[in-house]
């Protein structure tokens, strides 16, 4: 199979889509985000890339708090919404309705089925972005979206972004940690 370079960019092929949510000036505001992972297994830490121009940091830096909410398919367009719409130009605290955990400052968006809450741990400046690093304080899940306990990503149906598009996802392929014992070496 041939190679063909094209050029340094920000790409992953598929990022799950998430909704980083903040208190700004007393008021909830939610922000549509794609550069988020895992950061760290213990403490648990996940991480999101934001423009440090978003109105968002203004609500990281006054509470040292945030959340990320992970929206399913069935609410792309209030999700997209968030993203096409900065919080300093409209009041986004209404799309969703707002509830608060144990951090009492992250708001948390209820129609998602998962909700982070997180207490920020670091920021890193990158650029055109800062990675915003949070411990998480809590995980809040709709018990329909859990199997054995746990988030079944079939029931959550997440919002999955790749190259200007939103995908759900597929079907299940095999399972990890097990399917590389098949490899019979070449």
């Amino acid at each position: 199979m041939e190679k063909v370079a094209i050029g340094p960019m920000p790409y992953m092929s598929i990022m799950p889509t998430v909704l980083v949510g903040t208190n700004v000036k007393g008021k909830a505001n939610y922000m549509t985000a794609a550069w988020s992972t895992v950061a760290c297994m213990a403490p648990p830490m996940v991480c999101v890339a934001i423009n440090k121009i978003r109105y968002t940091m203004k609500g990281i830096d006054e509470n040292k708090t945030f959340s990320l909410n992970i929206p399913s398919t069935r609410q792309v367009i209030e999700t997209d919404h968030c993203g096409l719409v900065s919080g300093s130009q409209q009041d986004k605290s209404g799309v969703f309705r707002s509830f608060y955990g144990k951090l009492k400052t992250a708001p948390l968006a209820a129609e998602c089925p998962v909700n982070i809450e997180c207490k920020l741990f670091k920021s890193v400046e990158c650029g055109s972005h800062i990675l915003i690093i949070g411990e998480i304080a809590e995980i809040h899940a709709d018990a329909s979206c859990l199997t054995e306990g746990k988030p079944d990503i079939a029931k959550i149906n997440p919002v999955i972004y790749t190259q200007a598009t939103y995908f759900g996802v597929g079907k299940e392929i095999e399972k990890a940690f097990s399917a590389g014992k098949k490899f019979a070496g070449k």
